[in-house]
C-alpha cells in the first residue's frame, strides 16, 4: 500500500482551497440533466476545482485541463449536478478567494451525510513559517508546505532578498476540512513543493526557501478558525499530529518529489490527475485500489508517488472513492453534444494512444455508435449511427 505518511500529508495540506470567483465553466444542458437525475436519491455532492496556469511567474500549462477532467469525471460518471461543482480557474483563484468559495461552497453549504470533493492543481511551495502552530512531524526548520494561490508572487529581488508571500498553508486547509459538517470528504492535490528544474517537462513548484515568510495575513485567519472551532493551540497540535482531518487526501507526490505538468497525447495536464481520472471512469475503485494501480501508470522520468491517507482508524481507505455506492457504470468517453448526425465526445477514460480516425464507441446497451472523426485534446467529434444521445456513456468497440 502506498500511504501518504503523516509528515508527507502534514507538509502537502497546505493550499487546498478554492476562490471566489465561482464562475462555473458553460456546462452542456444534457449534462445538467443527466447530473440531476443521478442525484435524486443520492446525499448532496459538492465539489471545489482549482486549476492554476496563469502565474506572473513560472506558468503551468496543464492545471486548467485538470480542473475539466475532474469535472466531467464527476458530472457523468459520479452523478453530481453541474449547479453544486465550483470552479476557480486562474486570475479567479486568489488567495481570498480561495479561502472564501471553501467556507461559502463547503463549509456552510454541506450537511452531514453530503459527499464533498476538493481538488487542487496548481503550485506548491515551502517557506517559513516564523510562529508556528504546529512543526511539521520529524522537522525543526520552520518550513512548512503550502498551495500558490494566483495572486501571491515572490518579493522582488528574489532570491538574494526574501520577504513575505501570500500563500496558504497546509495548517490553514487542516482547520477547514475539520469545520466541515460530514466525512465524506476527499481532497486530490496535484502540487509539489521544492524548487523548479529545468527538464523535458515543467514541475509545479513555485521557489521558496527560508528568507520567504508567510504572510501574517494567514496567521490572522487561522487565528479565526482556531477560535471559531473553540481550540485552543494545543489541542489544534494534538488534532493535527494523529493526521488528516476529515476523510481522505489524495497527493500527486511525496515530499521530495516533483509533480509533472505535461504535454500527454496532444494536450497539457497533470500526469497524476489524468491517470487518475482515465482510472476512474473505468474502475470502480477504492482509494487503497486506486493509488496502488496509477502508480505503475506513471512514466518513470515523471519520478513522482501518489500518496494517500485517510483520518486514523476509519477505514476510508477501503471505502468506494469519492464515498459514492453507486456510480454510473464504467465506460470510456461521453458525449457531450449531438446535431443531427454529428456528436462531440469527451474522451476521459479511454487511452488516447489506440484512438484515431475511424475508432469507434457503441453505445453499451444498444445499436448507436460514434466513429471518430477529428480529435483536439479530449474532446473529439465523430458520425452518430443509431439511438445515441447526450449524456450517453459509450466503450471502445475493439
Amino acid at each position: 500500500m502506498s500511504r501518504l505518511s503523516r509528515r508527507h500529508f502534514l507538509q502537502f495540506a497546505g493550499s487546498t482551497l478554492a476562490a471566489l470567483g465561482l464562475n462555473q465553466l458553460s456546462i452542456p444542458q444534457q449534462a445538467n440533466r443527466y447530473g440531476k437525475v443521478l442525484a435524486k436519491s443520492t446525499p448532496r455532492k459538492l465539489a471545489l476545482l482549482v486549476g492554476i496556469n496563469n502565474y506572473s511567474s513560472q506558468p503551468l500549462q496543464g492545471c486548467v485541463n485538470d480542473v475539466e477532467l475532474q469535472r466531467h469525471l464527476l458530472i457523468y460518471r459520479f452523478g453530481f449536478n453541474p449547479k453544486d461543482i465550483y470552479t476557480l480557474t486562474d486570475e479567479q483563484a486568489t488567495r481570498q478567494g480561495i479561502l472564501d468559495a471553501f467556507e461559502e461552497y463547503l463549509i456552510k453549504q454541506a450537511k452531514p451525510g453530503d459527499v464533498v470533493v476538493y481538488h487542487y492543481s496548481g503550485h506548491g511551495s515551502r517557506v517559513l513559517d516564523p510562529d508556528p502552530i504546529a512543526f511539521e512531524s520529524g522537522s525543526r526548520n520552520q518550513l512548512n508546505g503550502t498551495f500558490v494561490p494566483v495572486d501571491s508572487a515572490l518579493p522582488d529581488g528574489y532570491p538574494n532578498q526574501g520577504g513575505v508571500v501570500e500563500d496558504i498553508m497546509g495548517h490553514t486547509l487542516f482547520l477547514l476540512m475539520s469545520a466541515l459538517p460530514t466525512e465524506n470528504f476527499t481532497a486530490i492535490l496535484d502540487s509539489c513543493f521544492s524548487g523548479a528544474a529545468t527538464r523535458k517537462f515543467r514541475v509545479r513548484a513555485r521557489d521558496g526557501g527560508s528568507n520567504i515568510q508567510i504572510s501574517p495575513l494567514e496567521k490572522d485567519y487561522q487565528e479565526k478558525w482556531l477560535s471559531r472551532l473553540g481550540w485552543s493551540r494545543e489541542e489544534f497540535v494534538r488534532r493535527y499530529q494523529e493526521g488528516v482531518a476529515k476523510g481522505v487526501v489524495i497527493a500527486s507526490t511525496n515530499l521530495d518529489q516533483f509533480a509533472a505538468d505535461a504535454r500527454l497525447n496532444g494536450f497539457y495536464a497533470g500526469a497524476f490527475t489524468y491517470l487518475l481520472t482515465q482510472y476512474l471512469w473505468r474502475q470502480d475503485s477504492t482509494p487503497e485500489r486506486t493509488i496502488a494501480s496509477v502508480i505503475p501508470q506513471i512514466p518513470q522520468e515523471f519520478n513522482q508517488t501518489p500518496r494517500f491517507e485517510v483520518k486514523v482508524g476509519s477505514g476510508y481507505e477501503r471505502q468506494p472513492l469519492y464515498f459514492i455506492n453507486t456510480p454510473s457504470p464504467v465506460a470510456d468517453v461521453v458525449v457531450t453534444e449531438v446535431k443531427g448526425n454529428r456528436a462531440k465526445v469527451w474522451l476521459g477514460g479511454v487511452d488516447l494512444g489506440t484512438v484515431d480516425r475511424g475508432t469507434v464507441f457503441g453505445v453499451m446497451e444498444g445499436s448507436g455508435r460514434v466513429t471518430l472523426r477529428s480529435r483536439d485534446g479530449l474532446m473529439g467529434e465523430g458520425i452518430v449511427e443509431g439511438g445515441v444521445k447526450e449524456g450517453m456513456l459509450l466503450r471502445e468497440r475493439i
